[in-house]
């Protein structure tokens, strides 16, 4: 690995494991903005620059810090990630952010948001309740009363007014990251060899606390070296697609443990934010109703998007056509009820296409992952000798 690589993979997890929030407290004593802080997975983070804000990607503090008065909050069978949240408020890492967003996940991200009230009276703190019905007429509207109001309180906040000029800016940026991204993951579906999923991860991981202009440079910087890097050669290992890890994120250990079982990871879930949009959003006309039309008709299948005419599972397979994945890897965090309920349905899908696949938990702060890269490891060397 070059020099120059190895700094920016080093800068990238730097910022994705920043519970202290180092960069955003830097950012905003040179800006003066707004810093906005959000859950998984998806947030228009358009409106958000547009309106001089950064959008900060909330995503825990995996094993770095220890829980203490989290779990005093929530009880034990729920998933990881809100007590680390909570615990990363409580201790002051994220008193910087002068707001937060909680999109609709489910009741434990819904139920976050009412506690971060109690916890942060002073601050900002919106439930980003997204619509159901796709229909323009219905959904269409609700959501773009809630961005509107969404856009009226960072307004009170401090940030500047919406314009139709500054929000065309804004989503034509994250047009070009949505095309970076894809580009990156289209070079790890052709040459997953040149692209480790452990460093893909924290180049994305990085961009949730980045501003999206900085993101794009480095996300270009991490192609540009990676297809000139010759010292990568490509090895006999079993092409994966990895499911359900969607909202709490997997701790690093666990993508480098399955890579080492013999693995690649050709396509994912992590991050879903960059890539929740599918493509370009139009900048012509109403820039407020192209935001609200992608999110009715151009986003990607998820255990928390109800899908009104399709068939749960469907587009898992195509996924894995695309991808070219030789099997599948449900990877789901501990007590998530979306993917855990989600997940025999999307097994009878697979079955059907008569894709391989198995299944495994983590938390967030998950350690140990001796028992997970044998499971790993025995599913690929299957899909080697016998598919």
């Amino acid at each position: 690995m070059s020099t120059d690589l190895q700094t920016l993979l080093q800068e990238a997890e730097e910022l994705a494991f920043d519970i202290d929030s180092s960069y955003v407290k830097a950012w905003k004593e040179k800006t003066g903005g707004l810093a906005i802080g959000y859950l998984p997975i998806y947030v228009p983070r358009e409106l958000l620059h547009a309106q001089g804000c950064l959008p900060v990607g909330v995503l825990g503090a995996g094993d770095n810090l220890e829980i203490i008065r989290g779990d005093a909050y929530y009880q034990s069978y729920i998933c990881h990630l809100p007590r680390s949240v909570i615990e990363l408020g409580l201790t002051g890492r994220l008193d910087c952010m002068d707001g937060m967003l909680f999109p609709a996940i489910c009741d434990v991200i819904r139920n976050l948001s009412g506690m971060w009230k109690m916890m942060a009276p002073e601050k900002l703190s919106r439930y980003l309740d997204v619509p159901q019905n796709f229909d323009p007429e219905t959904g269409g509207l609700f959501y773009r009363h809630e961005l509107e109001e969404l856009s009226a309180d960072l307004v009170k906040l401090g940030a500047r007014p919406l314009t139709d000029e500054a929000l065309r800016a804004s989503i034509e940026v994250y047009n070009r990251h949505r095309v970076a991204v894809q580009s990156l993951y289209r070079l790890r579906q052709d040459e997953p060899w040149k692209v480790p999923s452990s460093e893909l991860y924290l180049i994305l991981r990085a961009g949730v606390i980045l501003p999206v202009e900085e993101h794009l440079e480095m996300m270009a910087s991490y192609e540009a070296a990676v297809r000139a890097d010759t010292t990568r050669k490509p090895m006999d290992q079993a092409r994966v697609l990895l499911t359900g890890s969607f909202c709490e994120q997997p701790p690093l250990g666990l993508i480098k443990t399955l890579e080492r079982s013999g693995c690649y990871i050709v396509d994912d879930d992590l991050i879903q934010v960059h890539r929740w949009i599918l493509s370009s959003i139009p900048t012509e006309g109403d820039p407020l109703d192209n935001l609200v039309q992608a999110f009715l008709s151009d986003t990607i299948d998820s255990p928390t998007r109800y899908i009104d005419d399709g068939v749960k599972g469907a587009e898992l397979v195509q996924r894995v056509k695309d991808s070219r994945a030789e099997g599948l890897l449900f990877c789901a965090p501990s007590f998530c009820d979306p993917a855990l309920l989600d997940q025999p349905m999307a097994v009878t899908a697979v079955e059907k296409a008569g894709i391989p696949w198995t299944s495994f938990l983590f938390s967030e702060n998950t350690g140990q992952f001796q028992v997970i890269r044998e499971q790993a490891g025995t599913f690929a060397d299957s899909i080697k000798l016998w598919s």
